[in-house]
């Protein structure tokens, strides 16, 4: 199992808005005969991918897989029609599938005489698939917040300069989870300041639905801005019932898709209500890249999951922005626990990643 959740890992670049899956399968004499992952959205499954490299070596084999096999028709057929027809003789499970319109496929197996384990690595297998879990269990996206900052928690000199807090390496990487999210996230006033691209550009992910989505309650959003005259297909401004109806033409006839969301108690564009209407888009996973206000929103409307922050070497001081705005708390007891998943360098600067604990379920999951 622990082969298969290596396995399964592969696909962090690729599968979502699909679980990453992982198979290891073991002939009759405890061989390893075939292997395989889920790659990409779309693609084959983990547990066809074995199967095919074992062939004939996958008859009276035991198959480990860290997700529970698919039961149903979607982009691929089923996962245990290909299982039952291979003479699997028992199949080992880290976890169940929570999606009801997938998951039954191991009460199939067992039907039909097939020898079933649950719950080897469970832990891990939803530790590694807890982005798409939220999803599949709450059709609302993961929210990854991203900052660059100083030692002293700032995003910017009092004058605006941000390029380039951090160095290279540390860019790089924040790159390379743009690769491992569905979309990215960022109000209109980090596109009048930066216009920024906000592309994938590593070439790590196989797949091509990608989403940027632009925050702008207004709809001050320029025409010749870089995320509307570049693809304006994969963008999404999100805005309220406030934008003006010129503003709306202009933007339309660019070809960017325009999403109405209700306002919050702030006359803001309801986060939640955002988070609802994107994971009914298929989007899994949210990265938001945000400037001090949008991080602040984000907080404020308790929402972040996890938070990728790379702190560079230098204090700027004064009265520069800090990586997140917004009201936040008025006591120490309030305020947005995490913990430290893991603390890594690159070159200079350090990434600190921390995630939400999982008593904290803001988005009602259970």
């Amino acid at each position: 199992m622990r082969h298969a959740l290596n396995l399964a890992r592969k696909g962090l670049h690729g599968a979502s808005p699909n679980p990453m899956v992982g198979a290891a399968l073991i002939d009759a004499e405890g061989c390893l005969v075939g292997e395989g992952y889920h790659e990409r959205c779309g693609g084959p499954h983990a547990e066809v991918n074995a199967l095919a490299q074992a062939a004939a070596g996958a008859r009276g084999g035991t198959l480990y897989v860290t997700l529970e096999p698919c039961a149903h028709h979607g982009r691929t057929p089923p996962c245990v029609d290909a299982i039952i027809a291979a003479g699997i003789r028992r199949v080992v499970v880290a976890t169940k599938d929570p999606n009801p319109v997938a998951s039954g496929g191991l009460d199939i197996l067992r039907t039909v005489g097939i020898e079933v384990t649950e719950g080897v690595g469970s832990e891990s297998g939803r530790i590694l698939n807890r982005r798409w879990l939220r999803w599949a269990q709450t059709r609302r996206p993961w929210v990854s917040a991203k900052a660059a900052t100083s030692l002293d928690g700032r995003i910017a000199t009092r004058a605006g300069d941000s390029k380039w807090i951090t160095g290279r390496a540390a860019r790089d990487r924040g790159l390379e989870l743009r690769e491992e999210h569905d979309a990215i996230c960022v109000g209109v006033e980090t596109v009048l300041a930066d216009d920024p691209r906000l592309t994938r550009r590593l070439g790590l992910n196989p797949g091509d639905d990608w989403h940027r989505v632009i925050l702008d309650s207004t709809l001050r959003t320029p025409s010749l801005a870089t995320v509307v005259e570049t693809d304006p297909e994969t963008t999404i401004i999100a805005h309220t019932a406030e934008a003006a109806d010129a503003d709306r033409a202009r933007l339309e006839s660019t070809g960017v898709e325009l999403v109405e969301i209700a306002e919050d108690d702030n006359g803001r564009i309801d986060l939640g209500a955002l988070l609802d209407t994107l994971g009914g888009r298929g989007i899994a996973a949210l990265l938001v890249e945000g400037g001090a206000t949008v991080h602040g929103s984000f907080f404020d409307a308790d929402l972040v999951d996890e938070i990728f922050f790379f702190v560079a070497p230098l204090v700027i001081g004064g009265e520069a922005p800090a990586a997140v705005g917004g009201l936040g708390v008025a006591n120490l007891d309030m305020a947005h626990r995490f913990h430290y998943e893991e603390i890594r360098r690159h070159g200079d600067d350090l990434e600190l990643h921390c995630v939400r604990p999982e008593d904290a379920d803001v988005h009602g999951s259970d």
